[in-house]
């Protein structure tokens, strides 16, 4: 009986450590192994531009769209097209948590008695959000966005990612 009240001790101890660990403002990253952007010119119009966060892949690879925008209408750019991206440093990759369950089934004779079973295991991770990152090499350029599907419009990302993340 003692164990069973231990489980919701356990529960609110596992929320309140996975809370420590969010994602930061957005912002530059400050020191190594932080959070936040961080560019590099690779050509005139060329960047890359990688954001370091915690957390689901989704809201890490939006800061990093939000950041490419800005980056473009600062070099005097209309619009950008993603020529290469990396999820957790995998080419065009999900990146993130994917979970997984394992089935096992077992069969044997124990004595005088035959037996079956399957088993359904399940992973937890008590150590809160996993810090994620996503690369963008992006060309820039200007007058009206190319038709394609990895170009956009500098200005029209910074006012949708930037309101939809209240910045």
């Amino acid at each position: 009986m003692k164990r069973l009240a231990i489980l919701p001790i356990l529960a609110a101890s596992t929320l309140a450590l996975s809370a420590c660990a969010s994602l930061a403002p957005y912002g530059p990253q400050t020191s190594a192994g932080g959070q936040g952007f961080t560019e590099q010119r690779i050509e005139s119009n060329r960047f890359r531009v990688n954001y370091y966060g915690v957390g689901a892949p989704g809201p890490v690879a939006d800061l990093a769209l939000l950041r490419a925008a800005e980056l473009t209408t600062q070099q005097g750019y209309d619009w950008f097209e993603v020529t290469q991206r990396w999820i957790d440093g995998r080419p065009d990759s999900a990146g993130g948590v994917r979970p997984s369950v394992g089935v096992g089934y077992s069969s044997g004779r124990y004595g005088g008695y035959s037996a079956s079973g399957v088993g359904v295991g399940l992973g937890l991770n008590f150590s809160g959000p996993s810090p994620t990152s996503t690369t963008l090499e992006v060309l820039m350029g200007r007058g009206q966005r190319p038709d394609r599907p990895n170009a956009y419009d500098a200005r029209g990302v910074q006012d949708s990612v930037g309101a939809r993340r209240g910045l």
